[in-house]
């Protein structure tokens, strides 16, 4: 008998973290199981995968965004701040059509799985996919930091870098 009911609470407490691993701290439900909901809407939004710059950023190759942000303080030209947003539109269309890739791989992973079709050609297949497209992300970013990096000046540069050091202003 305690043996049954110690079993049953087991199954009972695994249900209940299968349950909430699909919502995030905002308590908001993703509808991709396999993506919480911040996960799923940074990649529907284009904002994921800002973490593969870091090698860039780290050297001194910042994401056009970023240095857009400061475009006064840095006193950019007209074609700088042109370009700039020209890569960073480019930029956020290719995270755009990269992360409805990698929800759609996600959704047909989850189903083969789901449905207990998957064998090992599809999984090699899907997985393959899904590391093409981190692959196809980390090159989308990083190339936008290289050209970010070559429009501007090393007095530029070096500005830039200041002020994401200096902490913002706080309101009063």
């Amino acid at each position: 008998m305690i043996k049954t009911l110690l079993y049953f609470m087991l199954i009972l407490s695994g249900a209940s973290v299968y349950a909430q691993s699909a919502v995030d701290t905002a308590g908001k439900q993703s509808p991709v199981r396999t993506l919480t909901y911040q996960q799923y809407e940074a990649y529907l939004k284009g904002q994921a995968g800002e973490d593969l710059a870091q090698v860039a950023e780290m050297n001194h190759y910042p994401l056009p965004d970023k240095v857009l942000k400061f475009k006064h303080e840095l006193d950019l030209s007209p074609v700088q701040i042109q370009k700039l947003t020209e890569a960073s539109k480019y930029l956020h269309s290719r995270r755009l059509q990269i992360g409805g890739s990698v929800i759609n791989t996600e959704k047909m992973l989850d189903s083969l799985f789901k449905s207990r079709q998957m064998d090992e050609g599809n999984l090699i297949f899907f997985t393959n996919r899904y590391g093409l497209y981190q692959g196809e992300l980390k090159n989308a970013l990083l190339q936008a930091c290289l050209s970010t990096e070559k429009l501007l000046s090393q007095k530029q540069m070096a500005k830039f870098e200041s002020l994401q050091k200096t902490p913002p202003n706080p309101p009063r």
